[in-house]
């Protein structure tokens, strides 16, 4: 239980004091009056003792009266009989002095920390104890007790009476009569021969002292010094000096009888449905104006009986409460004191004389009444005692033992069990225990109610049993010195019997209270706590509450606190405050349960908590606390059903609109919908236009693409690129990467810029947490804008550097500041039940200057069908539960990691993508394409167009691109670009190529012309767009672009990013960029694979210039075109090469004069012969010059050199050769890595020139496709690069393979010994062997036959080569053998020699023959090396295929 003012034996003595009645006479009373008291009222204050009193038991020993306090009451007869429930009035009382007693603003709390649960609440509960302390005065009189029966009775007369003794009379007969005549049951009487007391009541201010005394003396000879005495008061004479220093000692006792303060008032505005009461103001004041003198009948109803309207209904129920009961709250006339202060006519001296004659009183006459009585009775019990007790008890049980026990004529016998006659023995026991318990004489009162205890339990007289139980239990708890304990069992027996058998649960509650006293000061909570709970019952909703909340006391009280079960009845009597009518108190109980499961975890109970507190403040008139309370519910993620949470959003909808009323200037923020602040996007720009038409716009960005972080370094790349080509090669220190839309993986340290003119639109994420559908409506956003420093024109409105905000127009409704931002409103954004949706808000800025965006405003309601109807009706209910409220915007930086600081706190940096600069115009570009395919064949050649428009007010220059795929597009070379139109046309065979028209001849040579790689000046992978003069404001240009499908099937993702700066100088923003994506689905066309091999005709033999061998060129074809394409088939028409040193010369193809024409999955093999190129024409220049040689193959011969056939092959080489050098760097770093090569570079250089080549043949095809019942030409070309003689090269690009996991070695192996490359070092010479085909013999005369051969040896190197020709060698394998067993070389059989650089030498051999037959002479072995290397050098050479001779006999 909580703490309480008094202790437990105070508490537990002051329970049960002498009671003391008051006749007064008419003249008495007057004079009491003028004080705003009655008599009984006057002396409340002075009624506790603070001297010792004595008195004698019946063994003469002295019995010490300590703090004794007596209770004096005036005499209200009632002729009802006594019932075992409080009656209305009396439980109205109750429930005003809890209604009145508050806890006090800023009251000191108490802080218990219990685990990780850190509780404030209030220790104390004086709501609690006033409650008991009124309870326990109020407890209506039983016969089976005399503990609040009177024992005297203050008989008081003025002394201004005629005959004062005549009244003295009066009032003695009139005190006879109502205890003696049978009329009443109340009051109750202790004794038959009560005390009177006689008091002479003199008034200083009007009667005569002298008279007084004179009555005084008389009354002494009358009733004896003991009896009576005078009493002297009003003495004070008026002044203002006086009036301040009198304090009032009786306010604190009369403040229940004055509970309507305004607090009070306040409350019963809310609780007039105290309806529940069913008590009228006229019936109140009945009750209030008879309290002090009878008792108001008129309340029989239950005061607590449940109002269904307002516990289960809603706020719209409570909000139309009827307040009527202030009338009769306020009434002056029902206020118990009335107007003016207590005391007014009383001085200290006359507070020093009530206080002196209360003790005398007592000492003098009430102590000596009780001790004589004592006596008396305890004499009676001692003769009755001579009998034998099992004797007295036989003869009771078998004659009725002198005594007539009655069945309660009104009482079930099952309740009472016997009512006793007032002499009964029993009776007279319990009398003698409940007169020593009244002096403190505790052993004394134990003894007789343990006695009584038994007698009552044999004679099954359970009411009688029960009272003596209680009190033996109290006694021997206040015995000094505890010589017993505390028999609690005596009180659970009590408690049960007086509420299972007697049904009488006010005796039963206040057995409890005791009780629970008395364990909770042994320290027994759990005990206390289990007796308390067991209290509760649907009769009584405040004592149910007030234990319930004490029980919650007991259990956070405990040596080891219960937290959750403290939380758990704390919301227990919060709810049964609530059924009470007691709001602040249930409140109050909810907010300190609210500590224990608020953040953890228990959802549906928060929600509960949340709703009651907000619907209590509600009522309460708090509807700031009521709104904070429905926003934590809607703000949760709840796990409430869909019908509960839409009654909670009603209540908070309501709430809200009763707190705003309507008329808010400053919004507030709103719980729903939630929104998701760090996936705010905010994008930059006019959003694209879609295609018109034919044309196809530029993709560049939007906020329907996803963010991809790979995707935005690329293109942070291609604009750097781009920006370092502007300026001379090197990127700015303070270039920033364009950002159109920001999000929160963007970098959004610095503060973006937009431009005048051009939209804002911010993507805010909403989320529903609801199950029911929420209706947002005049959604806009929240800007704040400082204009720049200098503006042009001024308002006097707006001053530079001020903030202008349009809160107030959206708030307010008013007209948008439309000429600094216009703002963009969305009427109607509907929201289902757990749906994410996002809002795309924008805002136009039309004056430079810093932007904040600062949140969303808007309209929140429950959509509903009702509500969403547009008749009339449904119109009003919209308007009623609509509420008009924001949401800020705040979003958390990234977490700053640089520092020491930053990584031992946590730190977020600034997020600044809602504070863009507003700039001033810059130039705004848009792209389309036209033409633009989708599709292509690999190699596939297709001219298309892009237009350039300027829709801005400023002019453009500077226009450049750059892309992930420069080989891919290609806008041609100014040198050698063809005249074609600049719109374009519809013929559907409209050649991209340059063409010149060629009759074919029989043995044409190419066609060559020498070309510069500078004409191609567009080699860097950014492109300048040749537009020529700025592009003025709403202006557009038209190229022609041409494409080159990819080598490689499949899609691909082509980039483009357009690069274009304002043709004024010095703005903020330097350039800007427009970004293209397109995918191209690349499909097969043609494989071609090339090899070239040396010509074994003798150099000499084949061409007219000395010195240049002649290499033969294979082109290898095949359609590798599946059929779903359309094409039918390709035509090969011209093969082209280019090179800086070879050249094709000749198609030396047997079938050259037919156009190669190739359907599905066939093949063809051209041949072509090669040359180097002039020397002179090589060496010409500085510059580097590539020869284009064209073999057309058909009627026409397409010019290789121009624009688009140049610009692609230009584009592919040097892809390619940067693939090449990338892949032999990593290869030579590997390489290097495991064993460094020993000998020179010479070797590697010699090696290379040998059987370098480095050709590249471009092979031009057409394709003829059937498409829609049309036949359509596609063209296209194919790169091969030839570098090395005797390697094969392809135009597929070979497909990455996985590398091959390599075993780690840690520790490095011997390096091995050096292997020179032997397939290189092989083609240093080239042999060639002339002879005879067919020879004829005639064996019969000559046995050996000899026949010349000639073997030409060349030198393919540019360096000096030692060569070692052996004759002699034989082959092992047996196939070789059976072939040129039966022949030999004769003559020199091995030779030395030394070759100068591409020298030709000519060796004549002798074949010697035996017999006919043929026979292979490629068998000479020729050994190579350079001249400077040592023999480990040597290499055997290549020999060409076999030299096959028929040897025929004559």
């Amino acid at each position: 239980m909580a703490q309480c003012v008094q202790s437990v034996q105070e508490f537990v003595q002051d329970s049960f004091v002498p009671m003391v009645a008051v006749l007064c006479s008419e003249e008495a009373e007057r004079v009491t009056r003028k004080n705003n008291l009655n008599f009984a009222e006057l002396l409340r204050p002075f009624c506790r003792l603070t001297s010792e009193g004595h008195i004698r038991d019946p063994n003469n020993q002295v019995q010490v009266v300590k703090n004794l306090r007596i209770c004096v009451n005036n005499v209200v007869t009632s002729p009802n009989t006594a019932s075992a429930a409080l009656s209305p009035a009396q439980r109205q009382l109750l429930n005003e002095v809890v209604l009145s007693c508050q806890p006090q603003e800023g009251a000191v709390t108490t802080v218990i920390t219990a685990g990780e649960y850190n509780l404030n609440f209030s220790a104390t509960t004086p709501w609690f104890e006033a409650y008991r302390e009124n309870f326990l005065q109020s407890m209506p009189a039983s016969d089976h007790e005399f503990l609040n029966h009177y024992l005297a009775c203050l008989l008081v007369v003025s002394s201004t009476e005629a005959v004062p003794v005549e009244q003295f009379l009066k009032l003695s007969q009139e005190q006879h009569r109502i205890q003696h005549s049978g009329e009443y049951t109340k009051p109750k009487w202790f004794i038959p021969n009560t005390l009177k007391y006689y008091v002479l009541l003199h008034d200083m201010s009007e009667g005569d002292e002298q008279r007084a005394e004179t009555v005084y003396e008389d009354m002494k000879q009358r009733y004896g010094p003991q009896g009576c005495y005078l009493l002297k008061m009003n003495s004070r004479t008026f002044s203002v000096e006086e009036d301040e220093q009198i304090p009032d000692p009786w306010s604190q006792y009369l403040h229940r009888n004055n509970l309507h303060n305004q607090d009070m008032l306040d409350d019963q505005t809310v609780n007039t449905a105290a309806v529940e009461n069913n008590t009228s103001a006229a019936e109140m004041d009945c009750y209030h104006l008879t309290e002090k003198d009878g008792v108001c009948n008129s309340l029989e109803s239950h005061p607590l009986q449940l109002d269904t309207a307002s516990s289960s209904g809603s706020l719209h129920t409570l909000s139309t409460v009827n307040t009527d009961v202030k009338k009769g709250a306020r009434d002056p006339e029902s206020m118990a004191g009335g107007a003016g202060s207590h005391g007014a006519s009383l001085t200290l001296n006359d507070h020093d004389h009530i206080r002196q004659f209360i003790q005398e009183f007592t000492f003098r006459g009430l102590l000596p009444h009780i001790e004589k009585n004592i006596r008396q009775l305890n004499d009676q019990l001692v003769s009755r005692k001579g009998l034998s007790r099992s004797l007295f008890t036989a003869t009771k049980k078998w004659f009725g033992g002198g005594k007539a026990p009655e069945k309660s004529i009104n009482e079930p016998k099952s309740t009472l069990g016997l009512l006793y006659p007032q002499e009964a023995p029993e009776l007279q026991i319990r009398k003698m225990a409940d007169l020593c318990f009244l002096v403190q004489h505790y052993e004394l009162a134990y003894s007789c109610y343990h006695t009584a205890k038994k007698d009552f339990l044999s004679d099954q007289a359970m009411l009688y049993a029960a009272g003596a139980l209680e009190m033996a239990a109290v006694s021997a708890f206040l015995q000094a010195g505890a010589p017993r304990p505390y028999p609690a069992h005596y009180m659970d027996t009590a408690i049960q019997t007086y509420r299972d058998v007697c049904k009488n649960m006010v005796l039963a509650e206040r057995c409890a209270l005791l009780s629970a006293e008395i364990l909770k000061s042994q320290g027994k909570y759990s005990e206390a706590a289990t007796l308390l709970i067991k209290m509760t019952s649907e009769d009584s909703d405040l004592r149910s509450a007030l234990l319930l909340e004490q029980a919650a006391h007991c259990f956070i009280n405990m040596r080891n606190p219960m937290v959750r079960k403290f939380a758990f009845h704390m919301i227990l009597a919060g709810h049964r405050f609530s059924k009470a009518e007691q709001r602040r108190h249930a409140l109050r109980c909810y907010y300190q349960a609210m500590q224990v499961y608020k953040e953890r975890g228990w959802s549906l109970a928060e929600d509960h908590i949340n709703f009651t507190i907000g619907r209590q403040s509600f009522t309460l008139r708090q509807p700031e606390s009521a709104v904070i309370a429905f926003r934590q519910i809607l703000s949760n993620d709840s796990r409430q059903t869909a019908t509960q949470q839409g009654a909670f959003l009603r209540e908070y909808l309501y709430v809200y609109k009763s707190l705003t009323g309507g008329n808010e200037v400053s919004l507030p923020q709103l719980p729903l919908p939630c929104i998701h602040s760090s996936a705010t996007r905010v994008y930059f720009g006019r959003e694209r236009r879609l295609a018109e038409g034919e044309k196809q716009a530029a993709t560049h960005v939007s906020l329907d693409q996803e963010y991809d972080q790979d995707l935005a370094a690329m293109w942070c790349h291609l604009e750097e690129q781009l920006v370092a080509a502007a300026n001379r090669g090197i990127v700015p220190v303070n270039f920033q990467p364009t950002q159109c839309c920001l999000n929160s993986q963007t970098d959004n340290l610095r503060h973006p810029l937009a431009v005048v003119e051009e939209p804002i639109i911010v993507e805010v994420t909403f989320r529903n947490p609801l199950k029911v559908s929420l209706a947002l409506s005049n959604l806009a956003l929240l800007w704040r804008f400082t204009a720049d420093g200098t503006p042009k024109e001024k308002t006097t409105e707006e001053l530079a550097g001020e903030a202008v905000t349009n809160e107030e127009t959206l708030s307010l409704g008013m007209t948008q500041k439309d000429d600094i931002i216009t703002t963009e409103n969305i009427p109607d954004f509907h929201m289902g039940p757990e749906e994410t949706k996002v809002a795309r808000l924008r805002l136009l800025p039309h004056r430079t200057g810093q932007l904040n965006i600062v949140g969303v405003v808007y309209n929140l309601a429950e959509a509903s069908s009702g509500e969403m109807t547009p008749s009339s009706d449904g119109q009003q209910t919209t308007d009623l539960m609509v509420v008009r409220g924001r949401q800020d915007l705040k979003i958390q930086g990234p977490r700053l990691n640089q520092t020491k600081e930053d990584k031992m706190s946590v730190r977020h940096g600034p997020d600044r993508r809602l504070d863009p600069i507003i700039t001033p115009s810059m130039p705004l570009m848009e792209v389309f394409f036209l033409q633009f395919p989708t599709a292509l064949l690999c190699g596939e050649i297709r001219k298309a167009y892009v237009e350039f428009c300027n829709v801005s007010s400023v002019a453009l220059c500077g226009l450049r691109v750059a892309s992930t795929h420069p080989d891919f597009f290609t806008f041609g070379s100014q040198a050698t670009t063809p005249l074609t139109p600049l719109s374009p046309t519809s013929a559907e065979n409209c050649s991209a190529y340059k063409t010149l028209a060629t009759p074919p001849q029989q043995g044409t040579l190419a066609s060559e012309m020498l070309v510069s790689a500078e004409d191609f000046s567009q080699l860097s992978s950014v492109m300048e767009i040749p537009i020529g003069n700025p592009l003025q404001p709403g202006e557009s240009t038209q190229l022609p672009l041409w494409l080159r499908g990819p080598d490689q099937e499949g899609v691909h993702e082509i980039n483009f990013l357009f690069y274009y700066e304002s043709a004024e100088k010095g703005i903020k923003i330097s350039h800007r960029v427009l970004r293209h994506t397109v995918f191209i689905c690349a499909s097969r066309s043609l494989s071609v694979q090339a090899s070239a091999s040396r010509s074994s005709v003798p150099p000499h033999q084949s061409l007219e210039d000395k010195g240049s061998g002649g290499t033969l060129v294979f082109v290898d074809v095949e359609n590798i075109n599946t059929s779903e394409s359309g094409v039918r088939e390709f035509h090969i028409v011209q093969v082209s090469s280019s090179s800086q040193h070879w050249r094709l010369h000749k198609c030396i193809n047997p079938g050259r004069d037919k156009d190669c024409k190739l359907t599905s999955r066939e093949r063809a093999k051209l041949c072509f012969r090669a040359t180097r190129c002039k020397p002179q024409q090589a060496a010409s220049d500085t510059i580097e010059k590539y020869t284009f040689a064209d073999l057309n193959l058909g009627n026409e011969r397409i010019v290789s050199s121009s624009t688009p056939c140049g610009d692609f092959f230009f584009r592919c080489c040097r892809t390619s050769e940067s693939q090449r050098v990338d892949v032999a760097s990593s290869r030579t770093s590997s390489s290097s890595k495991s064993h460094r090569p020993v000998p020179s570079e010479d070797i590697t250089n010699i090696i290379k020139k040998c059987n370098e080549l480095d050709l590249n043949i471009i092979v031009i095809w057409k394709a003829y496709v059937v498409e829609d019942n049309k036949q359509l030409i596609l063209e296209g070309q194919l790169h091969v690069a030839l570098q090395t003689i005797g390697k094969e090269a392809t135009s597929l690009t070979p497909k990455e393979e996985a590398q091959e996991m390599v075993l780690l070695k840690f520790k490095s192996d011997l390096p091995l010994p050096v292997s020179l490359p032997s397939a290189e070092l092989s083609q240093l010479i080239k042999t060639n062997m002339h002879y005879p085909e067919t020879y004829t013999h005639p064996f019969f005369q000559d046995s050996l036959c000899l026949v010349p051969v000639t073997l030409t040896l060349s030198n393919c190197s540019l360096a000096q080569v030692d060569v070692i020709i052996d004759l002699r060698h034989k082959s092992t394998s047996p196939e070789s053998l059976e072939v040129h067993n039966s022949y030999t070389w004769v003559g020199q059989t091995q030779y030395k020699l030394q070759l100068k650089p591409q020298e030709v030498l000519c060796l004549t051999l002798q074949a010697c023959f035996l017999q006919a037959g043929v026979y292979n002479l490629n068998t000479p072995r020729v050994f190579a090396k350079p001249a400077n290397q040592g023999a480990m050098c040597e290499t055997s050479q290549q020999t060409a295929s076999p030299a096959l001779i028929i040897i025929n006999n004559a």
